[in-house]
């Protein structure tokens, strides 16, 4: 799909979305790196030296990923197809409509992911049930935290990924508790119970502190930004280093890597 749209031109649409749901009393929040522009607009310049952002009149996005309740998935159909005119893929919807439907522009410009109640890859995020569940905890994206363990559980991540991961941090403070900023006691409750998300979590962010220092040796950061960006990594390994492990946990982690520890990724569309 050829994308028209600059950069804050399908933020703006993103963002539209998100509102025109609000105002149906359905929750939608966006995701991946689109979000983590959103989230992160201090960290502009940032972006631009690492090649994350459309300069000029392109845009580095051309689609935009949401998530929802399933709960509500009748109203987010019903908002998406009449409401906003999308068009939806009906051979995606017959084989994968309970978890996540995909959606198309009318004038076919970007085309919409939406995913229900959990982001399943290379590993499990849950964002819980309307009512109690995470996504009412920020606007118009999912939290730092999230966005954080939406990178971190890819398997075989790609450089563009560790970009966003090196910006998100740049931007955010790593702290106990939720709120705009990484939440240690969130990341750590997740991965804790799950030795597979946190090989694949660990391993990433020691690739995030290498590809740091390769940036700041090729002047695309400065070295104000190479500090903080290893001293964040460094005290979120620390943490689920040393943060207590559930038997699950301990469990798997007796088998190591000789047995397959995470999911294979599949592109289900395109």
């Amino acid at each position: 799909m050829v994308n028209k749209l600059t950069d804050e031109e399908i933020i703006s649409e993103a963002i539209k979305i998100v509102n025109e749901a609000e105002k149906k009393g359905l929750t939608l929040r966006i995701l991946g790196a689109l979000a983590i522009r959103i989230h992160s607009r201090d960290s502009e310049y940032l972006h631009k030296k690492l090649g994350r952002l459309g300069e000029y009149t392109y845009s580095s996005f051309t689609d935009i990923d949401l998530i929802g309740y399933s709960s509500q998935r009748a109203g987010i159909r019903e908002l998406m197809e009449k409401g906003l005119s999308f068009n939806i893929s009906r051979q995606f919807l017959l084989l994968y409509g309970k978890d996540r439907l995909v959606y198309y522009h009318p004038d076919n410009l970007y085309h919409v992911d939406i995913f229900f109640d959990k982001l399943s890859f290379s590993h499990v995020i849950p964002f819980g049930k309307k009512g109690n569940g995470r996504l009412e905890l920020d606007n118009p994206t999912i939290t730092p935290s999230d966005l954080l363990l939406e990178k971190l559980q890819i398997h075989q991540i790609n450089e563009k990924d560790i970009k966003d991961i090196i910006v998100l941090l740049r931007s955010h403070e790593v702290e106990e508790n939720e709120g705009d900023r990484i939440s240690l006691h969130h990341v750590s409750s997740l991965l804790s119970d799950d030795w597979g998300f946190w090989m694949d979590a660990t391993e990433n962010l020691k690739k995030t502190m290498k590809y740091a220092e390769k940036y700041f040796e090729q002047s695309l950061i400065s070295k104000e930004d190479l500090t903080d960006i290893l001293e964040k990594c460094s005290k979120i390994l620390d943490y689920l280093e040393r943060c207590p492990k559930t038997k699950n946990w301990e469990k798997r982690a007796k088998k190591g890597v000789k047995e397959k520890y995470w999911k294979d990724v599949e592109e289900l569309y395109r």
